[in-house]
């Protein structure tokens, strides 16, 4: 399944907009989101600063090709629904292979 981190903070009013403006792409497209309070551990927060919220492509350990920033500070819908559809759509043409 296709994993999402959404780096940001408990009092961040922009974090909680992104979060939201996701569930409509996440009925499109099934993936886990996996939220990342950067005030928890000094790397993160030395890392982002005030540059939060981002959406990160892939876990909190990284992905096979090492994680990828979607979008900062606002959702761009149109740039992260090509991200999962594109996802989505090399997943379903491999899957057939032998």
């Amino acid at each position: 399944m296709l994993q999402l981190t959404l780096y940001g903070r408990a009092y961040c009013h922009l974090c909680t907009d992104m979060r939201e403006a996701l569930e409509p792409l996440r009925r499109e497209f099934p993936f886990v989101l996996h939220e990342v309070d950067v005030d928890t551990d000094p790397d993160l927060e030395s890392r982002f600063g005030e540059r939060v919220p981002v959406l990160v492509a892939a876990g909190p350990e990284g992905g096979p090709e090492g994680p990828r920033e979607l979008c900062h500070y606002f959702l761009d819908v149109a740039s992260v629904r090509a991200w999962l559809a594109a996802q989505t759509w090399a997943g379903t043409s491999t899957s057939g292979r032998a």
